[in-house]
């Protein structure tokens, strides 16, 4: 599996184990001009930007420590953006959901609050 479909593979089942957790998934791959939210979803009336960090090693790094402060800051401009032309009202928050294989089991971290 290349980066590309580990990606992939990785935005689908931090979607359904979302959505497990009783979240509502309002959009996937939400581009703008400023970048793209892997996921935005609602969690009672709090609206939530979800960068999703997908790897089959995570021996040496955690997915998490790739979302940093320019990462961080493209997603504040996705999300100031989303909100502005959806829900102005609304309370948000960003989390990260780690997703990573091993030993041919997928396991994953939501990580709420992230930044």
């Amino acid at each position: 599996m290349d980066n590309h479909e580990t990606a992939r593979a990785g935005e689908q089942i931090a979607a359904r184990y979302l959505t497990r957790k009783g979240c509502t998934i309002l959009q996937q791959n939400w581009r703008c001009p400023y970048g793209e939210v892997d996921i935005v979803a609602q969690d009672g009336d709090t609206i939530l930007f979800v960068e999703v960090k997908a790897r089959h090693n995570v021996e040496h790094t955690l997915p998490r420590e790739a979302v940093d402060e320019r990462k961080q800051a493209r997603l504040r401009q996705c999300a100031e953006l989303y909100l502005n032309l959806f829900y102005p009202e609304a309370p948000c928050r960003f989390d990260v959901v780690e997703v990573w294989w091993q030993s041919g089991r997928a396991y994953v971290r939501w990580l709420r609050e992230a930044f």
